[in-house]
Formats: structure tokens, sequence, C-alpha cells
């Protein structure tokens, strides 16, 4: 058996040809090629198509998708505050960030931005987001000139751009007495401070259980996930450890800081749950904090170093893999075929796992055992203790016509723009507005005329299926354009099966899931 210094040896020379062939090859391009060649894009697709022969998570990300992805992470970005959809060609700004330099200088939500910097911008079907992107943000300090339209009047504005917050919450607030809920929609550095506060308000509202909404949450910093699980979890227990064949074992621990280590604890998880999702939901299940509700996660288990290389750009490399305490891998399976791995939720979907029951089947090799000596089971993602389907009772193609034509958020930030001074003297506030606000008929009416208009077929058996949808999602962004995402996420919480299946759980004895129960 080769010493591991001698199979050290081999792979260092292997990799040293392997380079000299390289420079073979981009030696004989520059002298011999017929054209000019564009040794950056050679350079680029070499690492790009590399790292996707090694895992389906190590990747090249050039400056620009670099720079937007560790702001992201950060938790911040320098620009002007706002965040938009295009609508109809137009920027229509739907939130305007509390304490930003554009709410500073007066922009409302529901402005249409028609000029940057004196060039018109409006209706021009060409301009992407990313394009708004780059002439919105700059260096804190920097100015940018826009005009606005407002009630049929343009209103021109000087804004300084600053530091503007990246929030995780997108909501925190009481379902009753005292179920609290919170949803995370990634983790960023920003993320333990941001629950932190969140947590403390509803700890003096008399929360006694949470509700921590992870649906969706593709994870990100692996920091934030352990000071989020140690928000729960009793000092001196392991949350994960990481381990590569160059990383050697590193072990992250709770401590004694947290501002819910007693009540009961309800996480919310779907398909698309990943990575430092994971992490918070396979700590929680193995030392039986708390349930975990929902479906098997998404199963991304690889850890990415970020590394800048010298035009900033950044590849990121997958060092290690993610264990839970028990010793679960988190990572599910992969292989050569990239393509399947990706279609491994279309494969759930075919076999009922996310409409009836999950299908997924481990061997008994793969076996673990919780702190109450529960089985639990590696093979890729985190299987919950207590299920819940996707809900297709009330979806019509009807309705995902209209949602997909871009119908319901036009007509949604039309409405409130037009109509905000008498909505806001109606509806002064977030509270009144989400218990008061109804979707009558007339207005239900005037959403599915604009839809006629814009191709969509009317059709009353469609409308019949989904009628509740309709209404609910479309009071859920009218709240949104007036209020800010809470309004949205509290209004369509009568919609989600697993909030819904959360709250009846909250009522009941912990106990008899071997879980937590105060």
């Amino acid at each position: 058996m080769l010493l591991f210094a001698e199979i050290n040896a081999q792979n260092q020379e292997r990799a040293e040809k392997s380079f000299e062939k390289f420079k073979q090859y981009y030696s004989l391009l520059y002298s011999y090629y017929v054209d000019t060649v564009d040794f950056s894009k050679i350079v680029e697709s070499a690492i790009s198509k590399s790292l996707e022969t090694l895992d389906p998570h190590s990747m090249y990300l050039p400056p620009r998708e670099a720079t937007s992805e560790n702001d992201r992470l950060r938790g911040n970005f320098e620009g002007i505050g706002i965040s938009y959809n295009i609508i109809r060609d137009t920027l229509n700004i739907m939130e305007v960030i509390a304490g930003g330099p554009s709410e500073k200088i007066g922009l409302l939500a529901g402005d249409k931005m028609i000029k940057i910097n004196d060039t018109q911008w409006a209706g021009k079907s060409t301009m992407k987001a990313d394009d708004y992107v780059s002439r919105l943000r700059g260096k804190k300090g920097t100015t940018v000139k826009v005009a606005v339209l407002r009630s049929n009047k343009m209103i021109d504005f000087t804004i300084t751009r600053d530091v503007i917050p990246i929030f995780s919450v997108d909501a925190s607030f009481m379902i009753d007495n005292t179920t609290g809920y919170i949803r995370l929609n990634k983790f960023a550095n920003s993320t333990p401070m941001e629950v932190d506060t969140a947590m403390k308000k509803l700890l003096a509202s008399g929360m006694k259980t949470l509700v921590l909404d992870l649906q969706n949450n593709g994870g990100g910093v692996l920091t934030s996930a352990v000071a989020l699980s140690d928000e729960f979890i009793e000092p001196n227990k392991m949350i994960v450890y990481t381990e590569g064949i160059k990383s050697p074992r590193m072990e992250y621990n709770s401590t004694a800081t947290g501002n819910f280590k007693n009540g009961k604890l309800i996480v919310l998880v779907n398909e698309n749950s990943a990575s430092a999702s994971e992490i918070t939901a396979g700590a929680i299940q193995d030392w039986d904090r708390g349930l975990i509700v929902g479906r098997r996660t998404f199963g991304k288990g690889l850890v990415q170093r970020p590394f800048a290389l010298n035009d900033n750009s950044q590849v990121r490399i997958t060092t290690a893999k993610y264990y839970t305490p028990s010793g679960r891998c988190i990572q599910k399976p992969y292989g050569d075929d990239k393509n399947e791995y990706r279609a491994e939720l279309y494969h759930r979907i075919q076999s009922g796992s996310l409409t009836k029951s999950d299908t997924f089947k481990v061997p008994d090799s793969l076996m673990k055992f919780t702190g109450n000596k529960r089985k639990v089971f590696g093979g890729g993602g985190i299987t919950p203790d207590v299920y819940v389907p996707i809900d297709t009772t009330r979806n019509s193609e009807y309705y995902f016509q209209v949602l997909r034509k871009g119908v319901m958020n036009n007509f949604a930030a039309d409405y409130s723009s037009s109509n905000k001074p008498q909505l806001l003297a109606k509806y002064p506030n977030e509270d009144y507005f989400v218990k008061s606000f109804v979707v009558d008929s007339s207005l239900l009416n005037l959403l599915l005329t604009q839809a006629e208009k814009e191709g969509v077929k009317r059709s009353d058996s469609g409308l019949m299926a989904s009628k509740k949808l309709f209404e609910v999602v479309l009071k859920a962004n009218i709240g949104r354009n007036l209020f800010g995402s809470q309004a949205f996420y509290r209004t369509t919480l009568e919609l989600d099966p697993m909030i819904q299946k959360a709250i009846i759980l909250s009522k009941e004895n912990f106990s008899k899931y071997k879980v937590r129960n105060e």
C-alpha cells in the first residue's frame, strides 16, 4: 500500500504535468490561431468547465457576480436603498428601505423611475435588472440623479448613496398570544443580530412557542447557522462539524448565550431549504430540541471556500462536507452527471414525494440516533419529523397564467400607487390592513379584466378553483406595496399548509414526539 506522502507526490507530479500541458496549449493558441484570441474568455471558460467536473457546487463567479454574492452574504451593499420590480419596461419602486438615502429624500413605494442621470430608461425593453443595478449602485458618498413619475407628475431627486442593509428576516410577528413566527430568507453576516432583535421583541410580546420558517432558504454563512442554532440548543453541544481530506475535522459547539434555550420550537423546511438551513434543522433534530416540520430538505452539504482572483472574480472550491451532531452527512449523492443531480427535485415531484408522502429510502447502514434514541437517517438532506405535502387543491392553470404573465404584481403595483392616499387614510397601519382589507368582487374583476387585456383568457372553472388564491395573493401584494414584506407574509399565512400545521402542533404536547416540550 502506498504511503499518503507518496500519493501526494504522485498527485503533485500529475498536476505539474497537466499545468505544463495547458501552458503549451495557451502558447500554441497565441502563436498560431487564425484570429485574435480573447485569452480572458479562454481562461474563464477553462476555470468554469474544470470546476464543473468536480462536484455540483464548486463554481466560478465573474467579477460582477462575485461582488453581488459577497454583498448578499455580507448583509449590505452601497446604493440608494430601494427594492423594485420591472413592470412594463419601467422600474417600479416596491419598497423604500427604512433609514436609507431614498427614504430620507422622499422617494415613495409606487414611484415609477423614468430617468437615471438625465437619460430616459423607462420603456426600453432591452433594460434588464442588472442594467439598473449597475446605474443605481455605487460607492458611498457618490450621487445619482433620478426622475420619477408620481400621480402623473414628474419629480427630480438627487440621491447620495450610502451603505444599505440586506435583511435576512422577512417577517417576525405573533401568530397568536403565545406563538411567535420568524421567516428567514438566507444566512448572512447580519442574520444573528437580526434574529436576536426579532426574538427579543417576540419574547416581550409573550412568546412561548416559536415557528422558525426556513422554507426556500438556500443557506449562506456557516457561522450564522451556528449562531442561529445556538439560540436554541443548551450549552456545550455540538451543532455541526466539517471534514475533508485536506480539511481537518472542525467542530462548532453551542454556548451559554441564546434567547430561546427553553420553549417549544417548530422549524419549517422544504425541498429548497439547503446548506445552512440544513445545519440548523439537523442540529435541532439530533438534540431533540424541537419538531422539524415539512418536506425533506435539498441535501446540500458541501462546504465552499471562496478564493479571490486577480481581477476580482472568485472561485468557490469545495473543501469539506457538513455533518450533523449524530454524524449524518447532509450532502445527497452525486455523480458525473450534474444534470441528473439538478433534476433530483423533479424526480421527487414525479414520484409523489412532495404531494403524497416521501418515498426516499435509506439503507440501515446510514441510520443514526438522536439524543433521545430516535432513528434518523443520512443519505442526503434532513427528513422532517412531521411530513406536510404541497397543497395543490386551490391551484389552477388559469391562476398560474395570471401569475406567469406578471398581471398580479403589475395590477397590485398600479392599484396601490394610484390609490395610495385613500388606502392609507382608510388603513393607516399594517395591522389594521391585514385584519380589515378585503378584496371584493369588483376589485377582483378589475384584476381579471386586466389579465384578459394582457392575453389571459378568462376561465370560470379556473376562477372557481382558485378564487381564494386570487383574493389572498392580491391582498398580500397590495399590502407589501403599502407596508413592506411582513404584510405580505402575514396575509398569506392562511394559504401555507406548513404554517397551518405548525399552529395545530403548537397546541400539542411535544413529548409524544420525544422532543423538548418547553
